[in-house]
């Protein structure tokens, strides 16, 4: 199975806090699949770290009030691109992330407030119909 995997829970330090959020169980899951490791922000030239961000009304905004929605588009449709082009089979994501939260989001405010909805990446995935997975979920 080739799964496409949320750098970040691979112990990849590209989180906005410079950190990672490495996960055993998505690890153990992984082993002896293809993988390809992604990080849409990353991918869309946002450095590392860098001012969190969270979506409100669709845009995507960081905590000192600058939109940074055109990054974040960039680096999810670069995601997105490979995993058509690689024909993924599942791609695992970290949860409430403004590019790969799968369920759930954060509401915009910067209040730790969460809302039902996806990440920009993840949007991109639910619409196209390939299959992908919480990190919660495992």
């Amino acid at each position: 199975m080739k799964i496409m995997v949320s750098a970040c829970l691979l112990g990849e330090n590209c989180k906005y806090n410079g950190g990672n959020n490495r996960n055993e169980k998505v690890l153990k899951f992984i082993k002896g699949h293809e993988v390809i490791s992604v990080c849409p922000e990353v991918m869309g030239g946002l450095p590392t770290p860098r001012v969190p961000s969270e979506i409100l009304n669709g845009v995507v905004t960081n905590k000192e009030g600058i939109v940074v929605d055109k990054e974040f588009r960039k680096g999810a449709q670069l995601a997105f691109d490979i995993a058509v082009k690689e024909n993924v089979d599942l791609v695992i994501l970290q949860s409430r992330s403004p590019s790969c939260g799968s369920k759930q989001i954060y509401d915009g405010t910067f209040s730790k407030t969460l809302v039902e909805g996806q990440g920009i990446f993840a949007e991109q995935l639910l619409c196209a119909g390939i299959p992908m997975l919480d990190k919660e979920d495992l």
